[in-house]
């Protein structure tokens, strides 16, 4: 929402004037900013855990998917990368390719790529032909007595190159993923919040009919606030719970990033910002495209 945005900066000082504390003491600035994002989400999305971090959403996103599934692997993306902490730099191909390599628990799928990819524009059914590269990493896991706790994907994936996923390709992975009884992690922390402009959330762009298990948010959720969300169903938070240790995360929703939290969401529907993304991306591209036409150098636009 901008470099010092005036409505967060004057929420952030408002609060800290008045209390700052750890979230063992309850504030309502959690249960009312947990239900503002509810109102931007699907229905079934609907338990609300608070951290300081993307990192810390995916580890968290990790260990939910485990517990709830009661399996360890782990299928994602070629070049992905979801955060640094040890258990995220293992199921970033982005790293772990020039660190200690791939582990037994983890499977790469390749990008659904339709520019440079497997199978691109002229491929008969390239939705189809790239979820089934998932449905054979799940056989072949099967195989080998492996079971597979999550498919995790950036809804866009960024580092691997702005690349954004044929529509209903996140639908066909996810039946094959449930079927092995796993669940789909849709990251957000890059691309949520109104920035692909059509949708407040990435993965809405592949159609009203999918929802994820589990999504990860960062980055601008505090507009360089460290606050951080993961929110996933009742279903995997109930199993989440019933190890009976309990989740705890000192400031993890505390009042000011809570606050600052809301303000955010207050700056992006005053200022219109998401309908600001369409506009001037779609203003942007229209201007590449003609490059693109003029430069024969210019393979694709995104």
């Amino acid at each position: 929402v901008g470099h010092c945005h005036p409505d967060v900066v004057k929420a952030a000082h408002e609060q800290n004037q008045l209390l700052n504390t750890n979230s063992r003491y309850l504030h309502d600035n959690l249960i009312d900013y947990a239900e503002r994002l509810s109102k931007t989400l699907p229905e079934k999305l609907c338990i609300f855990y608070f951290l300081n971090s993307g990192s810390e959403a995916n580890d968290l996103a990790l260990r939910l998917a485990r517990q709830y599934t009661k399996h360890e692997d782990v299928i994602v993306l070629d070049h992905a990368y979801h955060g640094h902490l040890t258990s995220l730099i293992d199921i970033s191909p982005y790293k772990f390719r020039n660190l200690e390599g791939q582990k037994e628990w983890v499977h790469v799928a390749p990008v659904p790529d339709t520019y440079r990819g497997l199978y691109r524009e002229d491929h008969e059914d390239s939705v189809t032909a790239y979820a089934n590269e998932v449905k054979n990493i799940i056989e072949q896991a099967h195989k080998t007595g492996r079971k597979i706790a999550a498919f995790f994907v950036e809804s866009l994936p960024s580092v691997g190159g702005q690349i954004i996923p044929p529509a209903g390709y996140f639908q066909k992975v996810a039946k094959h993923v449930h079927k092995a009884g796993g669940v789909f992690i849709a990251d957000e922390i890059q691309v949520g919040f109104g920035r692909v402009g059509k949708h407040f959330w990435a993965f809405q762009l592949q159609g009203d009919d999918f929802v994820p298990d589990i999504v990860t948010m960062g980055k601008p959720i505090g507009n360089g606030h460290p606050i951080a969300c993961v929110v996933t169903t009742k279903e995997i938070a109930e199993a989440f719970a019933a190890t009976g240790v309990e989740y705890f995360n000192t400031f993890g929703g505390n009042p000011v990033s809570c606050a600052i939290g809301l303000a955010v969401l207050d700056v992006i529907e005053k200022e219109q910002l998401q309908a600001h993304a369409t506009e001037v991306g779609n203003f942007l591209m229209k201007l590449l495209k003609e490059q693109k036409i003029k430069h024969p150098i210019i393979g694709d636009v995104r």
